[in-house]
């Protein structure tokens, strides 16, 4: 369904070590679950404006980009300023048997949930047996 594997999340570690640059917080955390023919993501991102939110799927990856901005105005004096801003961007490798052409996405209490259908072919199905003769021949004569 999913690859958890992500290779440009093990760049940015192997970054972090050779250059000995202190961990950014992830700013996208994730849960992932399937509930029936859905795949169902859920991506925390408090303080985005919907409006700022892209969703782009090319070749089974999953690209989404989120902007959240500094809320004080430009002439205050900033005295503490922890919370992450800017465009943050997080990748989903999505496997063949999910149906990347009808995504559901939907924003709310700032949590994006996306739901991804599983692809009819990748679906569990019944073969019917049809029955013959009972492999008896009939002898003439």
């Amino acid at each position: 369904m999913l690859m958890r594997t992500d290779p440009f999340r093990e760049l940015d570690r192997l970054a972090q070590q050779v250059f000995n640059t202190p961990a950014q917080p992830v700013a996208m955390p994730m849960d992932a679950y399937r509930a029936g023919d859905d795949f169902v993501v859920h991506f925390d991102l408090p303080g985005v404006d919907p409006e700022t939110i892209e969703l782009d799927v090319e070749r089974n990856v999953l690209t989404i980009r989120a902007e959240r901005r500094f809320p004080a105005p430009e002439d205050t004096d900033v005295l503490v300023a922890e919370r992450p801003t800017g465009t943050f961007t997080r990748r989903l490798f999505l496997g063949d048997t999910l149906d990347t052409e009808r995504i559901d996405a939907s924003y709310d209490a700032g949590v994006l949930t996306l739901r991804i259908p599983v692809a009819e072919a990748a679906k569990p199905r019944r073969i019917r047996i049809t029955g013959g003769d009972g492999g008896r021949k009939q002898l003439s004569g």
